[in-house]
Order: structure tokens, then sequence, then C-alpha cells
């Protein structure tokens, strides 16, 4: 803390040393002043910077007309049960149509209004649209030692797929969405299972090698992004017969 100036009063050069020194702390006070009229100047064009760089969001009042409830339900107090058993529970909405099926054996595909076989039973989840049509699900396959299986589904095809195999290969396939054919002998319903590319899948095989796999029109694998055996990234490129015809790997061709 600064020390307290002793200022003389009583006389004539006391009376000079008060002017002074009032004048050179109003001197100081004035470039202080001056000095916070130019960092708020600077921190408000910084402010305007920021405001300008910021996200955009939606404003209060947007939120204000999109908002339900400020204080929705997110707990139960008591269970109306500890355990529930049974071997199917749908899920309906508030005009009945079932949106949502937990089965030990899921029902047979609905696909714009009519049910098909299922390749094999499948216990999970399986996800409806709003007309009843199957729309995704997840759960375990039971086929020879099981799999784990997860798919969002377009109208009448898979359009993305999860697949854990029980031999350990792992698979994430994208598949191209297909035309909406419908069949005048079903009632112009639909046609499912419409043959499509699957233009994308991701790959950790069983023995480990992972894969990138991109594929054309003819659902012909074109180009792959792998890792060989040796450890090298590489990048493929296949003919339609499916011969590598070139292949990308730098540091494999490192001395």
């Amino acid at each position: 803390m600064a020390r307290p100036r002793a200022v003389l009063i009583g006389t004539r050069c006391g009376k000079h040393l008060l002017r002074t020194t009032l004048a050179h702390e109003r001197d100081q006070m004035k470039q202080i002043g001056q000095f916070a009229i130019a960092m708020a100047a600077l921190l408000g064009a910084d402010a305007w910077a920021d405001s300008t760089d910021a996200p955009k969001r939606p404003s209060a009042e947007q939120l204000q007309r999109l908002i339900v409830d400020r204080s929705p339900q997110t707990r139960v107090d008591t269970p109306d049960s500890e355990r529930i058993t049974a071997r199917r529970i749908d899920i309906v909405d508030d005009k009945g149509v079932i949106r949502m099926t937990l089965s030990g054996q899921t029902p047979a595909p609905i696909i714009d209004g009519i049910q098909y076989k299922r390749a094999f039973n499948v216990a999970g989840m399986v996800l409806y649209d709003e007309t009843g049509s199957e729309r995704g699900g997840l759960g375990t396959a039971d086929i020879d030692g099981g799999m784990a299986v997860l798919a969002l589904d377009h109208p009448a095809m898979d359009a993305i797929g999860w697949r854990v195999s029980p031999d350990g290969d792992v698979r994430f396939s994208i598949n191209q969405a297909p035309p909406p054919i419908r069949e005048p002998a079903l009632d112009n319903k639909l046609v499912p299972g419409v043959q499509v590319p699957t233009r994308i899948e991701m790959r950790v095989a069983a023995d480990g090698t992972p894969a990138i796999a991109l594929s054309d029109a003819q659902d012909r694998t074109r180009l792959r992004l792998t890792v060989t055996p040796e450890g090298y990234g590489a990048i493929e490129f296949l003919d339609a017969q499916g011969k590598v015809v070139h292949t990308l790997a730098p540091e494999a061709q490192t001395p």
C-alpha cells in the first residue's frame, strides 16, 4: 500500500505544494480514465468478435415454444413390480399401433402391412414405424454358436446393420436404398428383399484383419482400406472381378 503524503497547508509554500499535488493527481486520474476507456473499447470489440464466432443456437423465445414440461418425470419412486416375466411385451402409441416389441421370439417382419417369414429366430427388440412396418431391431440370432445383430431399415430393406458372428468376425454394413417397387398381385404393396449393393462395409475378420470396403453399384468391392499381415497400412484398388490391380502401401516400400 502507498504511504500517505504529508501535505503542508498553513504556509504559502504549503499551499503551492497542495496545488501541485492535486494537479498531479488530476493528471493521473485523467490518464487512468483514458486507459479504462481504451480497455473497455478493446474488450467490447473482442466480445463482439467472440459473439460472431459463437455457434448458432436457438433463442430463449424459440426454446420456450418447444418446452413441453419444465419438470418432467425422470424416476419412479416405487416400482409396480420387482420382476416382470413375459414371452412378449408390445409398446403401442396413442393410436394403438405397435411401435416396439420385446420378445424371446420376435414376430416375423411386417413390411407395408404384410408379414413375411423370418430366416431365423431373433430374441430381442423390434422397432416399428407409424404404419406398423418393421424399421429395425437388435437381439441375438438363434444360429449355431449364436450371433449378436442390430439393424435399422429402409422401408423394405436393411439400411445399416451390425453383426457379431460366433467365429469372431465383426461387420458393420451400409446398404444402398432400394427403389420402391410395388407388386400388383399383393395389393400394390412394397416388395421386400430387393437386391441392392452394400456400398460400405467395415469389418474385423476372425483372424483380426481390419478392412473398410467401398463397392460399386453392382455390389463389387472396388476399393479397400486395410492393414497387411506385415503391419503396413494399405489402400487396395480392385477390378470388376475382385482382383487387386494396384496397392498403395508407402511404408512397405521404404527400405
